[in-house]
Formats: C-alpha cells, structure tokens, sequence
C-alpha cells in the first residue's frame, strides 16, 4: 500500500481583522474521516507540519467525547515530520484537512505552496477540505497568475462563515479570494456534504464532507 501525506496547520490562533485572536487549530472530523478510510484500505498517514510543530486541534471539534481520546492515540499526529523537508516522490496523494489554522499559516506558506504545484504537476491525488483549501492561495505568484484559476472548487462558503458566527470578524474570507484569483466556486447547502472533482483536485465544502472527500480519493488510488 502507499504513503499518504497529510498536511496540516500547526497554528493555534486566527487573527481576526480587530488584532484580536481567536482560538483553532485543525477539525478534527477533517482528519478522522480520512484517516479512518484510508488506514483501513492499508495506506500509511504521514502528517507533516509547518517547522514539525505538533498539530493542535480545535476544541471545538473535540466531541462527542471519544474523538479526543481518538487522536490522542494516533502516533502520527504526535511526531509530524517538518514539511519544509518533506518529497513528493515518497507520497501517492497529498490531502490538507481544515480548521481555521490553515487561514493562519499554509495560505501563505512557500514550502506548502512548492508541494501543492509539485502535486499538481504530477497529477497525484491532491485533496483539501473546508478552510484546508485555503494553502491552494499560496500558489499565486507576485502578479496574481493562479494554477487553479479556472478549476472548479469548493470550500468553506460565505454563508456558512456568516451562520457560524465569525465572518464579520474575519480579516478574509475563503470563498471571496478563491473567486477573486479565478477559481469557479461550487456551494452547496449549508453543512451538507459536497465535494467537486477536478482533474486531480478532490475538494469538500465543510466537515460533514469529510467521509464522502475520502471515498473518492480511495477510490482514486484503488
């Protein structure tokens, strides 16, 4: 079976557009769903992080109550490799859960940005999910030239940052750059499950995309 990469926010805080911080991390949905799919058909996880930092998760995300003693026993989680040093050629797909974490660190993130193009390049499975699909915007170069301009995508929508309360708070919002470097954003309902296919590019909506996101990539590398 194969190496699968996961690659996930090492920050715990937002800024929000007042200076303030706001508590987050990685959903931890958003990593379970996978995980549990993909280690089931036989594929190793391999979790790297910016710097190698430990990855935190949102406590928010931490219930029912068996979800954090989950992830409290998944090694993977607790010796992430530094994702400054991590090769493509050693993964068959690469996937970036969510969480607000990655607004804070992989939207602007060089070596997330070299790995996604390499990714991309390769056509290799390449997955994100809810606010994971926030690394892609790294990808744009000093003049605004996008590799997903054009490319059908979902996210965390507007709406549903508007229903969870933060929105007016945020310094950005996901789905307002997404379009505005190009992409033709896919929004379904509310918390629903949607997932939008690509060429290589698997995306889902919210965390209830999560379980449907990764049958499609297990059936990708079936």
């Amino acid at each position: 079976m194969a190496k699968i990469l996961f690659v996930m926010t090492g920050a715990d805080r937002l800024t929000l557009a007042d200076g303030t911080q706001h508590p987050t991390g990685f959903w931890a949905e958003e990593f379970l769903a996978p995980y549990r799919a993909l280690t089931a058909e036989g594929h190793e996880i391999v979790v790297a992080t910016p710097g190698g930092t430990v990855p935190p998760a949102d406590r928010a995300s931490l219930t029912p109550e068996p979800v954090e003693a989950e992830l409290a026993g998944i090694a993977a989680l607790k010796d992430p490799v530094r994702l400054e040093d991590v090769s493509l050629a050693d993964y068959a797909a690469v996937y970036y859960p969510g969480g607000h974490g990655p607004m804070e660190d992989l939207a602007t993130s060089r070596p997330s940005a070299e790995l996604i193009r390499a990714t991309l390049a390769a056509g290799k499975p390449l997955a994100v999910v809810c606010h994971g699909v926030a690394a892609l915007l790294a990808t744009a170069d000093d003049s605004g030239a996008w590799p997903f301009a054009g490319y059908r995508l979902t996210a965390f929508s507007n709406a549903e940052e508007r229903a969870a309360g933060l929105a007016d708070k945020m310094s950005w919002l996901l789905e307002d750059r997404l379009t505005g470097l190009g992409a033709e954003f896919s929004a379904g309902e509310p918390w629903a499950s949607h997932v939008v296919v690509d060429r290589n590019v698997y995306s889902g909506q919210n965390p209830g995309s999560s379980e449907e996101l990764a049958a499609k990539v297990v059936a990708a590398l079936r």
